[in-house]
């Protein structure tokens, strides 16, 4: 049986408990439950600074954690997508109140006190979840005890209705490689976000979400929503005649004409492996 490294907390040290009998390690772990409380942080693929970026986790993303260092890294798998990496342990915490809100704001600051004149304590990226305690007619406050402003926050139930109008409010936004906030992002990055806004459950990376999202349909018929694939990329249609995406060439969010985008993809020597239409 073949395993997703991505997906999967499997080290030749360490599994999770759930794997013993079909993944071989050195030892298990059951795991403990952690709450991400930084705006965003980092996930990557060692347990170093310098190492790749494979995603990021937004505040109040609940994590299982199977092993930390003395360095000051937590090695454990997101509940929210399943991406195993290495996190800073500082990021964490026991998991407090659940989440009641989520940012709807493309980012916004949470501030110590009821002031905007306030240094800001963090800064929350589109899609991070609070416990709101308490609101007035400026801020909420958290039960953390912080301050969002209450216009940037959104009933966790809520959700967007054009995925396609989220991206765009990110045009512009520089691509990251494993980004996911409007401070950067990448292609596949950009689709789960614009996703998760609308409630639409999404995989991580552009391989996942082209074997899990939506139906097959014919790039002849484009419609706004479809989700254009390539080999190790995704680009999502704004109609029949325009696309956006976060890509390297452009080294950003770019809305662009789909006919320019494929014949640049396709001289570097890529072909759409298919188009996905959700709904």
């Amino acid at each position: 049986m073949t395993f997703d490294p991505r997906l999967t907390p499997a080290r030749p040290d360490l599994a999770a408990a759930q794997l013993r009998g079909r993944i071989e390690a050195g030892r298990y772990a059951d795991g403990v439950a952690q709450e991400v409380i930084v705006g965003t942080t980092p996930v990557r693929k060692e347990p170093s600074h310098e190492a790749p970026l494979l995603t990021e986790a937004l505040r109040g993303e609940r994590v299982t954690i199977y092993d930390s260092d003395e360095n000051g890294w937590a090695w454990g798998q997101l509940a929210s997508d399943g991406y195993v990496g290495y996190l800073p342990a500082a990021a964490l915490l026991a998991p407090g109140p659940e989440p009641t809100h989520k940012v709807a704001a493309l980012r916004t600051f949470e501030f110590p006190g009821p002031s905007i004149k306030l240094p800001p304590a963090d800064a929350l990226p589109l899609g991070a979840q609070v416990a709101v305690a308490s609101t007035d007619d400026t801020f909420a406050m958290t039960a953390s005890g912080g301050h969002v402003p209450a216009r940037h926050l959104a009933p966790l139930a809520a959700a967007e209705t054009d995925f396609v109008a989220v991206a765009e409010r990110f045009a512009g936004v520089p691509y990251l490689w494993g980004g996911k906030t409007s401070l950067g992002i990448d292609c596949s990055g950009l689709v789960q976000v614009a996703l998760t806004a609308c409630g639409i459950v999404c995989p991580r990376d552009s391989d996942m979400q082209e074997r899990a999202l939506g139906k097959s349909v014919s790039l002849a018929g484009l419609q706004h929503g479809d989700l254009i694939f390539w080999k190790g990329h995704v680009a999502i249609a704004r109609g029949r005649n325009s696309m956006i995406h976060a890509n390297a060439f452009h080294m950003a969010v770019t809305v662009e004409p789909v006919a320019e985008g494929l014949a640049r993809i396709g001289a570097a020597g890529s072909q759409v492996t298919s188009v996905r239409r959700l709904g």
